[in-house]
């Protein structure tokens, strides 16, 4: 089939090639003509058959309405958007019924993958009707992993978003506790090898998983994390989950506990923790550290 693909960076670009490679013509876009195959988005969808399929691959927020408004003005009813980047999902309702009054399909996919998605394949959790979803398949199909899994129609607009989004949250919490493991061992005397002991735990363990893999490639590259910066970003669905948890009244200790710890990464000297030690001088008369 013809595809649309409008965002041509990390994840973007390699999509575009895993597509190709399964026998589909993909027409991409992106704001560096360099990489890109049209000058615009006009010309995107001139270049595409109809009924068309357009997958936008852009930051969530501004970028994405100003591409949806686009496309909008630009597609025919029969089309279909889909929105394939991390937006929030209740932006894929408003996308949905925005596109759905001029007869434009919309489906929203959360892709997991990242630079290795290329070779391995993207996990696909997607949201929208039967009916648009079909419309894609053949670019579902060429985009997943071999094998049974990998993909999923989790349900309504949005809830493919609203899956990747809690998907991203637990990640942050495995993360989290991986980390907390490995300052453990690397503070204790006994422990003469932290990575070898990160590497044993890759086979046979029940704590095994592809992110202790990519744990023990980044500590064969910097066996004790010397050129990193202990300062760690987020991008907006860990905050997203657990603010879908209070609206919900469902508990996420771990989850919530590691998204305050890249907030305090931030922080060469917590603020907190001056009152913490303000306090503990006053009521026990502990000593205090001074600039």
């Amino acid at each position: 089939m013809q595809l649309g693909l409008i965002g041509l960076g990390k994840m973007g670009g390699n999509m575009r090639e895993r597509i190709r490679r399964a026998g589909h013509t993909v027409i991409g876009y992106d704001r560096n003509p360099e990489i890109s195959d049209v000058s615009d988005l006009a010309e995107l969808v001139d270049k595409l058959e109809a009924p068309r399929t357009v997958w936008v691959m852009v930051p969530a927020g501004a970028a994405t309405q100003s591409t949806v408004d686009e496309l909008g003005e630009l597609l025919e009813p029969g089309d279909v958007v889909v929105d394939g980047g991390n937006s929030r999902w209740t932006d894929d309702e408003k996308h949905a019924e925005e596109l759905g009054a001029k007869g434009i399909g919309f489906v929203d996919a959360g892709v997991s993958g990242g630079v290795w998605g290329l070779k391995n394949g993207y996990a696909l959790m997607v949201g929208g009707d039967p009916e648009n979803i079909a419309k894609v398949q053949p670019v579902f199909d060429a985009l997943k992993p071999e094998g049974e899994f990998g993909f999923v129609h989790a349900g309504k607009v949005g809830a493919g978003h609203f899956s990747k989004m809690v998907h991203n949250g637990i990640e942050y919490a495995m993360m989290q506790a991986y980390a907390e493991g490995w300052e453990l061992l690397e503070k204790v005397h006994s422990v003469t090898d932290v990575r070898e002991v990160f590497r044993s735990w890759q086979e046979g363990t029940v704590i095994r998983s592809w992110l202790l893999d990519l744990a023990v490639n980044a500590l064969d590259s910097d066996e004790h994390l010397d050129k990193l910066k202990g300062y760690a970003e987020d991008s907006g669905e860990g905050r997203w989950t657990v603010e879908a948890a209070i609206d919900n009244a469902v508990p996420l200790p771990a989850i919530t506990a590691s998204l305050f710890a890249r907030f305090a990464s931030r922080q060469e000297d917590s603020p907190q923790m001056k009152m913490v030690a303000a306090l503990r001088n006053q009521f026990g008369g502990h000593a205090v550290e001074t600039k």
